[in-house]
C-alpha cells in the first residue's frame, strides 16, 4: 500500500518515517520524499496508528487525492532547488515538475495556488531563497557563485529576488544576527 506524508522534506524525515515504520512491524518496500510503500497492508486501526505516530513527529498522513498531488509538487521543488545545481537544468522547474508527475501544468499551477494561497512559482522562489541563506550562512561561495549555482542570470538579479522576499539585501542578511532561515516544510 502507498502512504502519503506530509512534511517529508528531507532525508532525516525518510530515516524517521522508515524507523517509526519498522518499529510498527510494517516492511518498507519504498520510500522518497512525501511517499512511502508498506507491506502488508494496514488495516484501518494499524493507519489510525501509523497517523498518530506520524503527527507526534510533525508528519501527516493524507488521504485526499489533491492534496497528496500538492505535497508531491513540494517535494519535487525541494528536490530540485535543494539538491541539484540549478545552474545545469536547461528548462524551466516548473516544466520539469510537470513532466514527472505526468500532469498538465495548468492544472498543477490551479491546483496548488487553491491548496496553498501562493503561486508555484513562487513557491520556487521561497525555496531558493531559503537555499540561498543556507549558502551564504556557509560562506564558501560568493555572491556570483550562489547566483550562477542557483540558476540566476546575474548576481543582481539574486540581490534583487533575494530582498523582495527577505526585506535585506545579501551582503545585510550575511552580517545581521537577524539572519533566520525557516524550516522547509514552513515556507508558504
Amino acid at each position: 500500500m502507498m502512504l502519503y506524508v506530509k512534511n517529508m522534506v528531507c532525508d532525516r524525515c525518510v530515516m524517521i518515517v522508515r524507523q517509526q515504520l519498522e518499529q510498527l512491524h510494517f516492511e518498507v518496500k519504498d520510500i522518497t520524499l512525501g511517499k512511502v510503500e508498506v507491506a502488508p497492508d494496514p488495516t484501518a486501526h494499524q493507519l489510525q496508528d501509523i497517523s498518530a505516530t506520524m503527527e507526534l513527529l510533525g508528519f501527516e498522513l493524507m488521504d485526499k487525492e489533491k492534496d497528496q498531488l500538492v505535497e508531491q509538487v513540494k517535494n519535487k521543488v525541494i528536490e530540485l532547488v535543494h539538491h541539484s545545481d540549478l545552474n545545469e537544468v536547461h528548462q524551466s522547474l516548473i516544466s520539469i515538475i510537470a513532466d514527472r508527475l505526468d500532469k498538465d501544468y495548468a492544472y498543477l499551477s490551479r491546483l496548488f495556488s487553491d491548496v496553498e494561497g501562493l503561486t508555484i512559482e513562487k513557491y520556487i522562489i521561497q525555496q531558493k531563497i531559503e537555499k540561498v541563506k543556507e549558502l551564504l550562512e556557509y560562506g564558501e561561495l560568493n555572491l556570483n557563485e550562489i547566483a550562477y549555482k542557483m540558476g540566476y542570470s546575474s548576481s543582481a538579479h539574486l540581490s534583487a529576488q533575494f530582498k523582495s522576499v527577505s526585506g535585506l539585501s545579501p551582503s545585510k542578511y550575511k552580517s545581521s544576527s537577524l539572519n533566520k532561515r525557516k524550516p522547509l516544510d514552513k515556507i508558504k
